[in-house]
């Protein structure tokens, strides 16, 4: 049976689709958005996270560890994670929750099993199961199996994707979705390029052709300042609203600065700086330029 690589489940979600939720968050991705708020995302390997705030120094993992990976110096917990084997023991050992792991495999059959735990959450709300990621399209054999099944169950179904995938990926899952949750990061190819590693042509490319074929599409934007939030982005995300009759909402999705600390707990450098989290009058500074660009099917 078809394997998923899975790094979180999350139910009860509200903001990942219509209802209430579980959102099914899978590993690996195309992309390396400088902003992204799950750097954990990313790799398409397991990854260890080191959480210092939640380390009372008890010493269990160094006791624990036969590779010496832990430390103490100065009253303070370092490890190193580069000749980690990911045996697991230090997790285990550990009492305060500072050492944790990203990674499981999964068969499509258990994740929908915890799904449907929540079905009656579904029926009275209009929610379903969201699979994200990362880039969930990147687990694609795995993906299109739990799509199968979720909706052989009745399941509402969204796809959040980055539109980064092949274009007769997007039309086998098509039938199985009911609502894409299509992120448009940057209008400008070469912008898009440098803060995300890749081109935009084949996201809208596959925006057009999902548009053209009946699929409901929540455009969800990204905003982080200094980078996207100029009037030409805005601008092309109003274009975009406008000739692609599939869009049938338009969401501002301002900038977090979470994955700071996700990225230091896992050991990565954070390209954000301290650049601080949007505050709400900037969000509905962009929300008002957009309206006054007339932008269709905007909420919020």
């Amino acid at each position: 049976m078809t394997e998923l690589f899975v790094f979180d489940i999350q139910r009860y979600s509200l903001h990942d689709g219509p209802g209430i939720r579980t959102t099914v968050f899978l590993k690996g991705c195309p992309l390396n958005c400088i902003w992204c708020h799950n750097p954990e995302s990313k790799s398409s390997n397991k990854q260890n996270a080191f959480l210092e705030q939640n380390c009372v120094l008890c010493g269990r993992c160094i006791a624990s560890c036969s590779r010496g990976l832990h430390r103490y110096e100065d009253k303070r917990h370092y490890v190193d994670f580069s000749d980690c084997t990911f045996c697991g023991i230090c997790i285990e050992k550990c009492i305060s929750d500072a050492l944790k792991c990203y990674g499981t495999v999964m068969q499509p059959d258990s994740i929908l099993k915890i799904a449907m735990q929540d079905r009656e959450f579904y029926r009275n709300s209009g929610g379903g199961i969201t699979i994200s990621g990362g880039e969930p399209m990147a687990q694609f054999e795995g993906l299109l199996e739990l799509l199968k099944i979720s909706k052989s169950k009745n399941l509402h179904t969204c796809l959040d994707t980055s539109g980064i995938a092949q274009t007769e990926h997007y039309e086998q899952v098509l039938p199985y979705v009911d609502c894409f949750l299509f992120d448009h990061k940057l209008t400008d190819e070469k912008k898009h390029i440098k803060y995300t590693g890749v081109s935009n042509k084949l996201a809208l490319k596959n925006l057009a052709y999902l548009s053209k074929n009946g699929a409901n599409i929540h455009l969800r934007c990204p905003i982080i300042p200094g980078i996207n939030n100029d009037d030409e982005h805005l601008r092309g995300i109003v274009k975009l609203a406008f000739e692609n009759s599939g869009i049938q909402k338009v969401e501002i999705m301002a900038y977090h600065n979470i994955g700071s600390s996700k990225a230091r707990q896992l050991g990565i450098v954070w390209e954000m700086g301290d650049l601080p989290t949007m505050t709400k009058e900037e969000k509905l500074s962009v929300h008002s330029r957009l309206k006054a660009f007339e932008c269709p099917n905007l909420i919020g």
